[in-house]
């Protein structure tokens, strides 16, 4: 039996128009008006309309990126493909966790922007910053980052997406100083991310507090589907643990590589991406360019998933 896993993305992959083309099926368009009120605001026009600016901004691209990829896996179930497994890249663990049946959509939607809210907080802009250092590995970035946050900037790894690509986060000038230093060590690229702040870092830590508040007032329940926690890249199904584990997640680096090598040793054959863009597709194929991938986001790539589905 074919194992899949639906994976979702995090922010910087929101779009203006994102999900337009599923909105003609009533049950899809129910989730961007559900959004609409129970947010007090018209998130559906920022997602179909903009400006992109608007869009970008953490308290909104958050919960734009749930409704579109939850919509997105319930097409998919709707079709009768179902996940053995569900993971998400930051943000997008949330949209998992709804997948898998942890808490509603409705919680899960409030619990984005507000999460979204807290992280806009934290850090005043300007402070922080992130970038994707290409072609150095963790060790030895690790190594630079330590260095870095000793000498008194904080600066730590944030995202291991994939051999070769980490993305560090922390003050603006202890990413600048170890974005050089990694060159100097051997890195190929060292990239400024165009982010609101500096994600999962310890600079998150201020906005735990509330998360957690926000988080322990949610109704959630075991999941029916395990979940790839970004903390400890390993399945996880206990709503307590799922619990503090997403309240690590704020300050903690994301386990993206070390996800998709859990998955494969599960013996998942088909990643599927539910949401705009192809980023984990990427990364997932930087793990392990043989593993069957997939990326739904309008409804010819849904079809197209669909028909490949009847060879699995």
């Amino acid at each position: 039996m074919v194992k899949v896993a639906f994976v979702f993305p995090g922010q910087g992959s929101q779009v203006v128009g994102m999900g337009q083309e599923f909105l003609a099926d009533n049950e899809s368009e129910n989730y961007y008006k559900q959004a609409d009120q129970l947010l007090g605001f018209e998130l559906s026009k920022l997602m179909l309309e903009g400006p992109k600016e608007d869009l970008t901004l953490t308290y909104h691209a958050q919960p734009a990126l749930l409704t579109t990829g939850v919509m997105i896996a319930e097409l998919l179930k709707k079709e009768g493909i179902h996940p053995s497994y569900t993971a998400g890249h930051s943000l997008g663990e949330y949209a998992a966790l709804v997948t898998s049946d942890v808490m509603s959509f409705k919680d899960g939607v409030q619990a984005v922007h507000k999460r979204g809210v807290y992280m806009n907080e934290a850090v005043p802009a300007g402070e922080g910053a992130m970038a994707a250092i290409l072609g150095l590995d963790r060790s030895a970035l690790k190594e630079v980052t330590d260095e870095v946050s000793r000498n008194g900037e904080l600066v730590q790894l944030a995202n291991l997406n994939c051999p070769g690509q980490i993305v560090i986060s922390g003050t603006a000038k202890g990413v600048e100083e170890a974005s050089l230093k990694a060159k100097e060590a051997g890195a190929k690229r060292a990239i400024p991310l165009v982010v609101s702040g500096p994600f999962h870092s310890e600079l998150m830590r201020p906005a735990s507090g509330e998360l957690k508040e926000m988080l322990a007032s949610i109704e959630m329940q075991d999941a029916k589907i395990p979940v790839i926690a970004n903390v400890t890249a390993q399945p996880v199904t206990k709503k307590q643990d799922i619990q503090s584990l997403l309240v690590e997640q704020l300050y903690s680096p994301v386990l993206w590589e070390d996800s998709v090598r859990t998955l494969l040793e599960a013996g998942v054959d088909v990643f599927i991406e539910c949401g705009p863009g192809k980023v984990l597709s990427g990364l997932i194929k930087k793990v392990d360019r043989k593993v069957k991938t997939y990326c739904v986001y309008d409804l010819a790539t849904l079809e197209q998933v669909v028909e490949a589905a009847k060879e699995w």
